[in-house]
């Protein structure tokens, strides 16, 4: 009986790099694709998200090349490139751009990431950023070759370097017995707790999570640290190692003690303090409690949900069902079903059992209709008489069923052109639009994209298990320079991609960033000054501090605590600057 092929350094990580691909897509707006050195699909998106493990059949010529020359490969003219000729996938080619790029490790090729475009708007994406785009991807591919390294680290010698690798570390750190006693904490961790190590050798302290996942500790969580009568929250995660626990702190901290028994806010999940969400939080305050319908417009990705939910939680409802459907992502015909509901019989195909409609499910509660401009008429006429008789009647029933739900709707759409061109009702518009509610763009949000940016890190960080990064003044600066055409979405799904990719213990830096945040401008102070001279890019400004600190001081430790940086994050500076003589 034949053996298993052992599975290359790739496909041992095919879950991290599937969700690295995923990303890298998302954010590029463009298909990726990873294949190892025998060929063999590690992860891919579009038409390339199917039969991972499988070697490929075709398309492998550039794949080929890449592999035997360590070069990377762009295409920008798909067919009538010279490396396409003799291709017998020529003819059926969907393919209009591709940019691929090696994965080396040491001076081996182990795999290839590629951009792959299947329009002429993509093409036109690659061509017009092959060197931005070239620089990020093979940024991935040192992420992932970094992952292969930790993998292959067998190493035995933990022991002999435990204690000079924690004392080193810009993380905090402590170290607690088989009983549970704390027993050391580096410097960092004291600096947090604010307290001395003499001090540490003598106190009581007991650490406990706020809450459990799976009655188990793992995973980025927030700790109550318990120092004697002095309480600390604290985020950071546990680690075995050697017989020995290890909580890990998370480089960001509250900035505050615990308060025991602190009342949650009422808007925990509605994040910004700019003027028009001060205003938006107080007029949700006042008409929370009204029966009356509210229509909330805003531009696809502002958050209309998020917004809905609170209007439900702060009102009478609120222990009540909250039910949302998106009017858009259901055909007219399912989507009648799921708002009415039917009786047994009521058409072809209908379950025996019948169904009970959205809108009674929603009884005594709040009925979310997000896209509701993209309701047919019909469906509207029927909307319209629920909120007219207050019941609603399933298809094929005689009999009307009486409800008490509050209808709050969402619209990226503009009423006024739907109802002079006879696409939306005008008796219905008014019906919905008792409380009009407008959510503004993330650009037009000043201030609130760094508040947005740290609750989504907190929120992502949680979900994948992972400690808090932190984030670079000039990264901060990169985010709130950009014009967020995607709003909130795009905001959070970059958060998302960038507690992905980030190295761990390391903080969140421009170079992590996609490409197009190089063009977002940065208003700095000298911005009003029109000598071109006075003018210096963040980057420059960073790159001669580091080496100013390089120069005098001999030890790079000491440059990384002197820049408040951590030492990873010096070393890749380092490199990227070039100063690696220093």
């Amino acid at each position: 009986m034949l053996k298993n092929a052992p599975q290359s350094e790739l496909m041992q990580l095919q879950p991290t790099i599937l969700r690295f691909t995923k990303m890298l897509s998302a954010v590029l707006q463009l298909d990726a694709e990873v294949v190892d050195a025998d060929l063999v699909r590690i992860a891919g998106t579009g038409p390339y998200s199917k039969f991972f493990g499988k070697k490929l059949n075709t398309s492998s010529r550039i794949f080929r090349y890449i592999l035997e020359t360590h070069q990377e490969k762009v295409v920008v003219k798909s067919r009538t490139d010279p490396i396409c000729e003799g291709c017998t996938n020529k003819g059926s080619c969907r393919e209009t751009a591709f940019l691929g790029v090696p994965i080396m490790l040491e001076d081996r090729c182990i795999g290839v990431i590629s951009l792959v475009a299947f329009s002429e708007e993509s093409r036109e994406r690659i061509k017009e950023n092959v060197q931005l785009f070239s620089n990020y991807v093979q940024h991935i591919a040192q992420i992932v070759v970094s992952k292969v390294l930790e993998g292959n680290d067998k190493s035995d010698g933990l022991d002999q370097v435990f204690s000079s690798l924690i004392e080193n570390m810009d993380q905090g750190v402590l170290v607690l017995d088989e009983n549970s006693r704390v027993k050391y904490g580096n410097q960092p961790a004291l600096n947090n707790l604010n307290i001395t190590l003499e001090e540490l050798s003598h106190a009581e302290i007991n650490i406990q999570p706020l809450s459990f996942h799976n009655n188990e500790l793992k995973g980025h969580q927030q700790h109550i640290i318990s120092l004697g009568e002095r309480q600390e929250l604290v985020v950071g995660q546990f680690h075995d190692v050697r017989g020995h626990q290890l909580f890990l702190m998370a480089f960001h901290q509250p900035n505050k003690s615990l308060v025991i028994n602190e009342p949650e806010p009422q808007f925990s999940t509605v994040i910004g303090e700019c003027q028009k969400m001060r205003q938006l939080k107080t007029l949700i305050t006042r008409i929370a409690s009204s029966p009356s319908s509210v229509l909330i417009n805003g531009e696809s990705g502002t958050g209309k949900e998020v917004i809905a939910h609170a209007v439900h939680n702060l009102s009478a409802r609120s222990s009540q069902p909250f039910i949302a459907i998106n009017c858009a992502a259901i055909p007219d015909q399912l989507l009648e079903s799921e708002l009415f509901g039917y009786v047994k019989g009521a058409f072809t195909g209908a379950s025996n059992k019948g169904k009970t409609g959205l809108i009674q499910a929603a009884n005594k509660g709040t009925l979310f209709l997000d896209e509701i401009g993209d309701m047919s008429m019909t469906l509207q006429a029927k909307l319209l008489r629920v909120l007219e008789e207050r019941e609603v009647m399933p298809i094929g029933s005689n009999t009307a069923t009486p409800v008490d739900i509050r209808i709050i709707s969402a619209t990226n759409r503009d009423f006024a052109e739907m109802i002079a061109t006879n696409k939306f009702r005008e008796d219905l518009y008014y019906r919905l639009n008792v409380i009009p509610i407008h959510l503004p763009p993330l650009k037009e949000r000043e201030g609130d994209v760094e508040l947005l940016i740290r609750y989504f890190l907190e929120i992502h960080t949680r979900k994948i298990g992972v400690c808090y990064p932190g984030i670079t003044t000039e990264a901060m600066a990169r985010l709130n320079a950009y014009h967020w055409p995607g709003n909130v979405r795009e905001l959070s799904n970059l958060v998302e991609y960038l507690v992905n990719v980030v190295p761990e213990g390391d903080m969140i830096d421009v170079d992590l960033l996609p490409p197009y945040f190089e063009q977002a401008k940065i208003a700095r102070p000298a911005d009003n000054i029109k000598s071109d001279d006075c003018a210096m890019s963040l980057e420059e400004m960073e790159k001669i501090r580091i080496e100013e600190a390089l120069n005098r001081l001999s030890n790079r430790k000491l440059v990384a605590e002197e820049l408040g940086i951590g030492i990873a994050t010096l070393y890749r500076k380092i490199k990227k600057y070039g100063l690696s003589n220093h």
